[in-house]
């Protein structure tokens, strides 16, 4: 489950499993699997860093001996195709 902000500033914690896709269109768009759509404050990329982030947190709690090559891979960040330009 990550953590995000409704356009109301209001918090909610998606299960991020049910996640289609997300869009960023002006404000980010969330379709889940059953078709219903969120909009949040945060970003597409800052939505991949929480999905990965948590998932990162949960192969680490089921599998503790891999949990230090995890944490290096949490510092993982995605690069802004607008600076590649």
């Amino acid at each position: 489950m990550i953590d995000l902000t409704r356009l109301n500033g209001h918090r909610m914690v998606v299960n991020c499993d049910l996640i289609k896709f997300a869009e960023p269109a002006p404000d980010t768009t969330i379709t889940l699997v059953t078709g219903e759509k969120l909009i949040v404050l945060e970003s597409c990329d800052e939505l991949i860093q929480r999905i990965l982030l948590y998932r990162a947190k949960v192969l680490a709690q089921a599998w503790p001996e891999a949990a230090s090559a995890l944490s290096a891979k949490s510092a993982f960040t995605i690069p802004n195709e607008e600076s590649d330009t």
